[in-house]
């Protein structure tokens, strides 16, 4: 019987798909270092996600601004006159 030679077969082909997502591992690592090496670098000051953000209250939404203080725009919006 042919048999006997798949497991070996089988070996070397997992083997060279193994090799190949490690070149690709391998270049991803290299794209990802040269595209690192080449941006310019952060400003140390702010934070871009946090920029105009002070701590405390924020200010209310033009939106929100003709509801009572009490009321919340969801509210406002549901709330039907009986007649």
């Amino acid at each position: 019987m042919a048999t006997g030679s798949r497991p070996s077969s089988h070996k070397r082909a997992r083997e060279k798909a193994q090799a190949e997502r490690n070149e690709e591992k391998k270049n991803r690592r290299l794209e990802r270092r040269q595209r690192k090496a080449n941006t310019a670098p952060r400003a140390i000051g702010e934070d871009p996600d946090l920029a105009g953000i002070h701590p405390g209250p924020q200010p209310r939404d033009p939106a929100l601004l003709d509801l009572p203080a009490d009321m919340s725009h969801d509210e406002k919006n549901t709330t039907k006159e009986v007649a």
